[in-house]
Parts: structure tokens; sequence; C-alpha cells
């Protein structure tokens, strides 16, 4: 049995969460007390030396980054496929999977957890301005991209657009309109079951 650690305010741990619905995937959910710093307790930094969250044990094989797992899901349980089955359709997901993770959940760090987790006076406002441009930016070219399909890759559901939906969530928050085509992607994709699931309690 599949044993993930996770914590349900996690952002990189939601997309596991998703996926792993979305393939009906059994697993054990072992959730981590961040804030009694259970992720720092020697037993859990044997599964994981950087104390974060998530991190998956398949009997006794163990992953500790989000994108790595959605990979790995898909390749040993194939089973409602959430890859193309091309190489090229493959390599596409593989670019969206990183392009999602430095061009819009990085820069969505330096907003989301102050404004989740800090007072007001301990945020750094030219830090955020500077973070919800790049997000902009970085829209804008997806938005070409969206403009005539309902989804990043072959215009079918699939990671690329499982490893966006917990960033996506935040755009209030982060204070971005998105273009037309990203807003209807992103109310298509946090509507789906498995995204209503799994939404943070804030």
């Amino acid at each position: 049995m599949l044993t993930l650690y996770h914590h349900p305010r996690s952002t990189y741990a939601r997309r596991v969460v998703i996926a792993l619905a979305e393939k009906n995937i059994a697993y054990t959910p072992v959730i981590l007390d961040m804030a009694a710093r259970e992720n720092r307790a020697p037993a859990y930094l044997a599964l994981n030396p950087y104390g974060r969250v998530p991190t998956i044990d398949d009997d006794g094989f163990i992953l500790y980054e989000s994108a790595a797992m959605l990979r790995y899901l898909e390749e040993t349980r194939p089973a409602s496929p959430l890859m193309p089955e091309d190489a090229r359709g493959r390599a596409q997901v593989d670019m969206h999977l990183r392009l999602c993770d430095a061009q819009f959940a990085r820069p969505a760090g330096v907003i989301v957890f102050p404004k989740r987790f800090l007072p007001q006076a301990r945020w750094d406002l030219a830090a955020i301005t500077t973070a919800r441009a790049e997000i902009e930016r970085h829209l804008d070219i997806l938005e070409n991209q969206l403009a005539d399909q309902d989804y990043l890759v072959a215009n079918q559901f699939s990671l690329a657009d499982i490893a966006y939906i917990p960033f996506l969530y935040f755009l209030p928050l982060m204070e971005i309109t998105p273009p037309q085509a990203i807003a209807s992607w992103s109310a298509r994709l946090l509507s789906r079951p498995s995204a209503l699931a799994s939404v943070p309690d804030i």
C-alpha cells in the first residue's frame, strides 16, 4: 500500500492528492502536524531529509518531490491515464510541470506564504509586487496557448493541469486577475471533484 505523508495546507502535497483521486489510487494518508514540527522528527527526516511535504513511501520506495511523484504514479499505475501516449505529448507535459514550478509556483510562494501565515507587518511588499508581475507574465504566455483549447497538452486533462490547480486556487489571494482563457481554464480545473475534495481550510 502506498503511503502519502502530507499536510492539507501544502500546495505541493495537494497536487499529489488530486492525482491520486483522479487515478482512483488507494493510499494511506499520514498528516504531519507541521506546527508541532513533526516534519522535523528524526523518523520523518530519515524519509525526507529536507523535512518538507509531501513524501510517498511505496513499499519502501521513497520520493519527496511532487513532480517526480506525479510522473511515478503515472508510470506505475497507468489506469485512468493522465499523460498522452505519444512522446511529444509526454514531453510537453514534462515541460509544463517544470515551467509551473519555475514560473508560477516559485513566485506564488513569495506571495501566498506570507499572506497565509505571517502578520501583514512582516510582508515584503516589494518582493510580492515583483512576484506578482512575474506570474502575470507567465499567465500571458499560457493565455495564448489556451486560447483555442481547454487544457494545456493535446486538449486533454493531464498532469500538466494538475500541477497548476493548487496555485490557481490562490489567484484571488495573490490579487491577480487572470485573462479570459486562463480564467475559464482555472474554473474548469477548480470545479473538478478531485479539486473540490482537497480545498485547504485557508
